[in-house]
């Protein structure tokens, strides 16, 4: 059915969740795997949260968000080769999840997208996270949410 998924993590309890689904999906229709985690940039300012830090400081916490988002999709791109599927693993630096997720997915030609209703900022939207909002509201690949 589906020949291309990709599943966007956070590393949040429901992105595993969201994974490990999207993998089972994978290896049972053949299909191949995109595992991407999206890191925004350390926010500059005190309206968007940011603590005074030193310009190299942040470029340091950057650098770890990073290699974190790193070993987060390799572990995953780990245990889809374990489960013989193909799987690739995408790090991406943006501001904009949603529209990062999209492009992404358009890029690695992917026909499904599967993500947690909310991950890591879920507090803020009880029911839905606003970027997989973003993302439901924007792609017009099929999208999969799993709570």
């Amino acid at each position: 059915m589906f020949k291309k998924i990709l599943v966007a993590t956070d590393g949040s309890t429901l992105a595993r969740k969201a994974s490990d689904t999207a993998l089972a999906m994978a290896r049972s229709m053949h299909a191949e795997l995109v595992v991407l985690r999206v890191v925004e940039p350390y926010p500059l300012n005190y309206f968007e949260g940011a603590m005074t830090v030193a310009p190299a400081d942040v470029a340091a916490i950057e650098e770890k968000s990073m290699h974190k988002a790193q070993e987060m999709v390799g572990a995953i791109k780990a245990a889809g080769e374990a489960a013989q599927v193909k799987t690739t693993a995408v790090t991406a630096k943006s501001t904009w999840v949603a529209e990062t997720i999209i492009k992404s997915a358009k890029e690695h030609h992917c026909d499904l997208i599967v993500m947690a209703s909310h991950g890591h900022k879920g507090f803020k939207r009880l029911l839905l996270g606003s970027q997989t909002l973003d993302v439901l509201t924007h792609s017009d690949i099929p999208v999969m949410v799993l709570r």
